[in-house]
């Protein structure tokens, strides 16, 4: 049984507190009588996450937490108290982030990029502000072009930086950046370089597009985020184009003639088609 994490285990008896639920070595732990779901008979399988409560009971939940143990993520403080801070990440009991592994004093109301992780000592899954020791830089799994999954982790002078597959730190340069980005989304991206000293450049388009101009890019970008389609033509109006792509009708024209060259898109009677 995974303490921190999602676990699929079985139902083994109802007691009038909740059902206990067991794992294949009969470990077990109660499901509290709120979170089981009706119907639900002896032997049938639930997924829950299995934490400790606050008086240091195992116990599990059916609700699905923002991030699971050894994972980071973007959490909102909901109170501060002389213990430390208390994140919200989905389930009943708050996420303490202890002063200690502060980075400066953490705000109530604001969100902060967090790790979390198993105390040693305490047994107690704990979160911390002091990420950079946790990211992977030994030996970098990753290929130039493979598509990964970015966790937005928030601006630098240089552009934005990013969780990668929720293992290693990258970067996204400003001058690549066609989108808002907001710390905490989440979204696709692309292994542009790995360098020498083991930094991770990324980019929002496939390894190649970073090439285009800037609109091309960013017509591209918005066709992968619509299924492969967008209703605009060169007979769109000024504001249509605007409102969907954030660029002028000269702009859009310039740009759509790029990608059509390069045979990028087809171009439709109703719209504009990725290849």
């Amino acid at each position: 049984m995974n303490i921190g994490a999602l676990n699929r285990l079985k139902i083994a008896r109802f007691t009038p507190q909740g059902a206990y639920l067991e794992d294949r070595e009969g470990n077990d732990v109660l499901l509290p009588t709120k979170y089981v779901p009706p119907n639900i008979k002896v032997g049938a399988e639930l997924e829950v996450f299995v934490y400790r409560d606050s008086e240091d009971r195992m116990i599990a939940t059916t609700l699905k937490p923002h991030i699971e143990i050894n994972q980071f993520g973007y959490l909102r403080v909901k109170d501060v108290n002389k213990f430390g801070a208390f994140l919200d990440w989905g389930i009943e009991k708050d996420l303490m982030v202890p002063f200690r592994e502060q980075i400066g004093k953490m705000q109530k109301g604001s969100s902060y990029l967090v790790y979390l992780y198993l105390d040693s000592k305490t047994k107690r899954l704990v979160a911390t502000q002091k990420v950079q020791s946790r990211f992977e830089s030994a030996e970098i799994d990753l290929k130039v072009g493979e598509e990964v999954n970015l966790l937005i982790a928030g601006d630098t002078e240089l552009g934005i930086n990013v969780v990668i597959n929720n293992r290693y730190k990258g970067l996204v340069f400003s001058n690549e950046i066609f989108t808002d980005l907001l710390p905490g989304d989440r979204t696709k991206g692309y292994i542009k370089n790995i360098r020498p000293d083991k930094k991770i450049d990324v980019s929002l388009q496939k390894v190649g597009l970073e090439h285009l101009e800037a609109g091309a890019a960013s017509i591209y970008q918005a066709l992968e985020s619509n299924k492969g389609f967008l209703a605009l033509t060169d007979k769109s109006s000024p504001e249509e184009i605007q409102f969907h792509l954030q660029m002028s009708k000269k702009t859009f024209k310039r740009s759509l003639g790029i990608l059509y060259k390069k045979r990028l898109v087809k171009l439709v009677d109703d719209g504009i088609k990725k290849l």
